[in-house]
Parts: structure tokens; C-alpha cells; sequence
């Protein structure tokens, strides 16, 4: 499937690093879609999410008009900072194309634009109609995927994104957050007269640590154990300052049914216990970040169509379960059951030499076609 490999080759030539890590956005890809698709004569439409970010929605039309599956992949990819190939010049060697977003996730949305196109060509009519939408900043705080999630109303969306050719039903969701610890400055000649922040904070990286390591006892099916990090610690401003601030930045991977709020409710309780009546105090501070995990019912329509496209193929039918997060979860919060497919390993997304089988393209092209036409039918 040649025209699959020229697709995703001329998308990874755009560089739409997300402009939270230094680039440009989305803005050339948005348009290279909304060029395909106008000359493949399909309806398009835009949606403003950020000044100069849009998402783009291919619509194709169903006998039913009045129902829709949604295909979904991102536009946005992170850095190219110390990346060990030339990020935008897309090279296929060896069965592999190389490039930034390659793999996460140009091959899933090359695959996803062909699949429609390729329907759409041959006068092939789904049962209902089939949103194709490429959305900005999956790679920061999704602000793409809430504004097309907004009143949408479909039957199941699938997510685009590295998962080597698997059903995903579930991923891990995420927490984080910041713990300010508040002792108090004193010259380092008499630390006796101050209250040092960053050993109250070395206290509490051991108890967080302890805590973490006590997630290991529940276990999801799928997912296995939550977990939980320390990502980075800051305090002080000299050596010969008692440090009256130090701050950590902690990472909490979340299961189904566990509650950002009440995963952060257990951290407060920790650090009370941990500080005690000592002279530091701690803040937990607001959420940097909350995504809460997806579970799709193994039973759901949109599940029995996947494993049947998936059966199809050849490809393994059993679903599976992952422990990053994707867009997948803000379907499934606003009542729209999801799954995530695609082509590529993630162990490959955003490494210095990211790559994807072409191969897989092709074979996620027909996985995405199979599944559309069984979803409504």
C-alpha cells in the first residue's frame, strides 16, 4: 500500500512539534489533511480550539445519518531535542520509516485519512456516518480532544496510537502534582535557629516511596499494579542557607475506579502523618494534571467489532491493557465508549530514532476500514 507510506511520509516532513515544547504547532499538518481530503472530495470542517490551533474533521457520509463512530489521531508530536536522526526527513529503510511522529501518531492518522479516502473512492457506504478527526495538543493537556468531545454525541470512538496492532480497552490514567514543603531560613552558621524544608522533604520522599511501592498489593487484570514516582525535587538558594522551601513534583499512575480527588486526599493524609507537630509544614498543592483511566467493557459493541476486524486480519483478537494514557479516556468520560489501535510500538513514541513498520500502516489501514463498516452495521 504505497499511497499509505506516501501519505504518512508527508506528514512526518511537517514538523507540528507541540508548541509547548518550543514548536510550531499543528498548523501545516491541520492543512495537509484538510488538502487530502478536499481533493479526495470528502466534507471537511474545522474547530477552533487555541488561536492559531484547530482541529480537523473529515465527515463521511452513512446510510444513517443520524449516528456516527469517530476515528481519532493527533496532530501534535513532542521535541526533536536529541533526536539522533533528521527529525522531518522521513527515510524508509529496511521496512521501517523514520521520522519525529512517525510512530506517535502520523502512521495511525495516515492509516485512519486512507482508510476513509479509500471507502469514499470505491462508492463503498458505511451504516453510519464516520468522523475522521486529527486534533491538536494530544502531547500537553488535550485541550484538542475536550473541544471535540463537547456535545458530541456517537456510538465509539477509536484512538490512534501506538499500540502494535492490539486492542486496547484500558489504560492507566494520571495524577500529578506538586508538594511544597515551608521550613524556615536561617544562616547555615547556627541551623539550629531555622527549620530545614529540604530534610523535611527527604522524610517525606522515603514515606512516598514506602506508599508507592504498598500500590504493588491491588492488581488490575489488565493494567497490574497503580504506581507512583517522584519526578523531581528543588529547593534551596544557597549552601550557606538553611533551605526554607523545597518542592516535589510527584507522578501517580491511577487505576479504574480510583478518584483523582481521593488519591490526593491519601497524599495529604501522608504528609500530616509524616510532618507531624514538626516545625515544617507541607501544601499539597492543585492538580498539575488529572486523567483518569479507561476501562471499556470487554462485552461492548465497539469491543465485538474491533476483535471481529481484528479476527479478520489475521491479528490478535484479545484485548489488553496499557499503562499510558491517550485521548481515548475523555471519549469515554463524555459517555462515548472507546478503544485504542494502531500501528507502531510505543516503546518507539518520541525516541531519538522513531520509527514504525510500514508494513503495520497497511495492515492498520484495513483494521480501521473492517471496524467501521462492522460498528454500525
Amino acid at each position: 500500500m504505497a499511497d499509505v507510506t506516501d501519505l504518512l511520509a508527508r506528514l512526518v516532513a511537517i514538523d507540528s512539534v507541540n508548541p509547548a515544547f518550543g514548536g510550531p504547532g499543528e498548523a501545516g499538518v491541520a492543512a495537509a489533511v484538510e488538502r487530502y481530503f478536499d481533493e479526495v472530495g470528502l466534507e471537511t470542517f474545522r474547530q477552533r480550539v487555541q488561536p492559531g490551533r484547530e482541529n480537523v474533521v473529515a465527515v463521511l457520509p452513512g446510510r444513517d445519518r443520524a449516528r456516527r463512530v469517530v476515528l481519532e489521531a493527533h496532530m501534535d508530536t513532542v521535541s526533536v531535542a536529541g533526536m539522533a536522526i533528521p527529525p522531518f526527513e522521513p527515510v524508509v529503510r529496511d521496512g521501517r520509516l523514520h521520522g519525529r511522529g512517525a510512530c506517535d501518531t502520523k502512521a495511525g492518522l495516515a492509516a485512519m485519512m486512507q482508510a476513509v479516502a479509500d471507502l469514499h473512492r470505491e462508492g463503498t457506504v458505511p451504516p453510519c456516518d464516520v468522523w475522521m478527526a486529527a486534533v491538536v495538543d494530544e502531547e500537553h493537556v488535550f485541550t484538542g480532544v475536550l473541544a471535540l468531545v463537547a456535545g458530541l454525541v456517537a456510538e465509539a470512538a477509536v484512538v490512534a496510537e501506538p499500540t502494535s496492532l492490539r486492542i486496547v480497552t484500558a489504560t492507566k490514567g494520571v495524577l500529578r502534582f506538586r508538594i511544597t514543603v515551608h521550613g524556615r531560613a536561617a544562616h547555615s552558621s547556627r541551623p539550629e535557629l531555622g527549620a530545614s524544608a529540604i530534610s523535611a522533604a527527604a522524610r517525606l520522599v522515603l514515606a512516598l516511596d514506602e506508599a508507592h511501592g504498598a500500590l504493588g498489593r491491588d492488581r488490575h487484570p489488565l493494567l497490574g499494579a497503580a504506581t507512583g514516582s517522584v519526578g523531581t525535587i528543588a529547593g534551596g538558594v544557597q549552601i550557606n542557607i538553611v533551605p526554607e522551601s523545597c518542592t516535589l513534583a510527584v507522578d501517580r499512575r491511577l487505576l479504574p475506579g480510583e478518584s483523582a480527588a481521593a488519591v490526593l486526599g491519601e497524599y495529604r493524609r501522608l504528609v500530616e502523618r509524616v510532618l507531624g507537630d514538626g516545625p515544617c509544614r507541607a501544601t499539597v498543592e492543585p492538580p498539575l494534571l488529572v486523567d483518569e483511566a479507561l476501562e471499556t467493557d470487554s462485552s461492548a459493541p465497539i469491543v465485538e467489532a474491533a476483535k471481529a476486524a481484528a479476527a479478520g486480519l489475521g491479528l490478535e483478537p484479545a484485548p489488553l491493557g496499557v499503562p499510558y494514557g491517550s485521548d481515548a479516556s475523555k471519549f469515554s468520560r463524555h459517555g462515548v465508549p472507546a478503544v485504542v489501535f494502531g500501528p507502531g510500538s510505543i516503546d518507539l513514541a518520541h525516541a531519538a530514532d522513531e520509527w514504525v513498520p510500514v508494513d503495520e500502516v497497511s495492515q492498520a489501514v484495513q483494521f480501521y476500514r473492517e471496524f467501521v463498516l462492522r460498528i454500525g452495521a
